[in-house]
């Protein structure tokens, strides 16, 4: 894995347990030589990250549109900023530039991003790992639900155990690591209609 797409919250949440999830995957994203693909802000847990690969000599390219440019406070001495047009062009530059997907703890965007990208897994658009920072077990309702899908049939198991969930940065490296795709979305067939 050379790259590695980071979703987060432009803020620090009311646990500072965040932030310093934050900066320990960021610091373990320079030890591993991994390049940092954000957001592109300064601010919040997508600074955090971002400050914590830049300070331990690694690399960070933040993804941001203009119209976000000055709202999220675009991070100026990234390794690489690229300036799009659109929330759709940022998500999809970013799915291009990147091995793998990480959510740390956000907010609503963070989530879309997310689950974009778990769509399109169970899709087979890629065959990427994709996971949560369970940081302060912020992502324990979510993972919960994720069992309610599995639980009600909406959620196939292969595809329930896609999501790689830690709450360390360096075990969710890990299994990134190790990670095995499953097949590719089955529909339904001829007889169940």
């Amino acid at each position: 894995m050379k790259s590695l797409a980071v979703f987060c919250g432009s803020r620090f949440g009311s646990s500072p347990i965040y932030q310093e999830d934050a900066q320990k995957l960021g610091r373990e994203l320079a030890k591993r030589d991994i390049m940092l693909i954000y957001g592109g802000a300064s601010v919040g847990v997508m600074g955090a990250v971002a400050d914590a690969v830049l300070t331990a000599g690694g690399q960070a390219t933040g993804v941001i549109p203009y119209f976000l440019e000055k709202k999220e406070i675009a991070y100026k001495n990234l390794t690489d900023l690229i300036m799009v047009d659109s929330m759709h062009e940022r998500k999809a530059k970013m799915a291009e530039l990147s091995d793998g997907f990480v959510a740390l703890p956000g907010g609503p965007g963070t989530l879309e991003e997310f689950f974009e990208v778990y769509s399109w897994a169970q899709l087979g658009l890629h065959q990427k790992p994709f996971g949560l920072l369970n940081s302060n077990h912020y992502y324990d309702p979510l993972i919960s639900l994720f069992d309610h899908m599995r639980d009600q049939q909406f959620l196939q198991e292969k595809y329930h155990s896609m999501t790689l969930v830690d709450t360390d940065p360096a075990g969710l490296l890990d299994q990134f690591a190790s990670y095995q795709d499953p097949d590719v979305k089955t529909y339904i067939t001829e007889k169940q209609t």
